[in-house]
């Protein structure tokens, strides 16, 4: 973050630490987000050495904090499903109630955060003021301008600071065990997948439309300009929803690729990206996910805004043209789409290279 920026983020006041025994924090509902807020929980933890920290979150989000080691138990938000509308709302407030947390930190800033741990009786509730739900925190937060323009790793880093919590730093801790590697062995058997070869990412599709994806045509050239050049297989990654985007890649391109649109769980993407050499994506969850987990990672950018959303790793790198509509935040594009159409596949292909050199583990 630019220290030159004040943030200005201020609590009422700081968490009493020594009364917290069992604490809960209500995760973020989409993956990208998710991992971003994983350097304010690993503050969390340290602050709180010996508490329980349980974290509530939705299901499509919960693996990541299986491998999490700053958590100690995934609670599921069954929404849809068992918690869904006002009577799930109230009754997962009462199987919380039953827990007897003492603390409760609220990284989504939704108002429904701050009425399920009222509901629910713990007696210490913190988190930003958004979503006027201030009155209803005990500890709340106040952002201010300056917090909306910084990555979004900072903005829940410093929420939690702001309640009195120690930074343990901006670095993202995912660490996926064995069962992991052996999953994507799994998934990939059927394809007759070579072992001698390595494994290169390419996610082309997005969540928000179409501004955020670069051209599925030249998505495919890249990805046969590394099975030329190198001993690698190409795996598409994506959801059901990615379907056409990765079926018009695996169209355009000469070599055969692994499509695995809406075929892998969570689970099995993770492992997989963390046997890829290198991961090619839009500005996307899978993007965050192989950023956390130190993959050499190329992100490209168009109508968002890497300030606030690149990912954070050690070997990333955002491609991004410096046009003056974007970055725009729109779905789709009302003219010309120049942010991603001045990216070129030559400059995506030389950067492939650059970090294909690399040693594997960044040695």
């Amino acid at each position: 973050m630019d220290q030159s920026i004040k943030l200005k983020v201020r609590a009422a006041k700081a968490i009493p630490f020594e009364r917290v025994e069992r604490l809960l924090i209500r995760g973020t509902n989409w993956i990208g987000d998710a991992v971003m807020t994983m350097p304010a929980i690993a503050a969390i933890r340290k602050s709180f050495p010996r508490a329980r920290i349980s974290i509530l979150v939705k299901p499509w989000v919960a693996e990541l904090f299986y491998i999490n080691p700053d958590v100690d138990e995934v609670v599921i938000f069954e929404d849809p499903g068992r918690h869904s509308g006002p009577t799930g709302k109230f009754r997962l407030s009462m199987e919380l109630r039953e827990r007897r947390f003492d603390a409760a930190i609220l990284l989504q800033n939704a108002i429904e955060a701050a009425i399920i741990a009222g509901l629910a009786g713990i007696p210490i509730r913190a988190g930003y003021n958004s979503d006027v739900r201030g009155m209803l925190l005990t500890h709340s937060v106040r952002r201010t301008p300056a917090i909306f323009k910084v990555h979004q790793v900072d903005y829940y880093l410093e929420m939690v600071k702001a309640l009195g919590c120690q930074s343990a730093g901006r670095t993202l801790d995912l660490r996926p065990s064995e069962e992991y590697r052996k999953l994507a062995d799994e998934v990939l058997a059927p394809f007759g997948f070579d072992k001698e070869r390595f494994l290169v990412g390419l996610a082309p599709g997005a969540t928000y439309g179409p501004a955020k994806k670069w051209f599925p045509e030249r998505f495919a050239a890249v990805a046969d300009h590394v099975m030329d050049h190198y001993p690698a297989q190409v795996v598409l990654f994506g959801s059901a929803a990615d379907r056409d985007s990765l079926g018009a890649v695996a169209a355009n391109a000469h070599h055969p690729l692994i499509d695995l649109a809406g075929k892998t769980s969570l689970k099995e993407a993770i492992g997989l990206i963390s046997r890829c050499r290198l991961f090619v994506s839009n500005d996307s969850g899978l993007m965050h996910i192989a950023g956390a987990l130190d993959i050499p990672t190329l992100a490209i950018f168009g109508s968002t805004n890497p300030v606030t959303t690149s990912p954070v790793g050690s070997r990333s790198v955002v491609i991004r043209k410096d046009v003056s509509c974007s970055p725009c935040l729109k779905v789709s594009c009302p003219t010309d789409f120049r942010c991603m159409s001045l990216i070129k596949t030559d400059e995506i292909c030389r950067a492939a290279d650059d970090m294909l050199r690399l040693p594997p583990g960044g040695e």
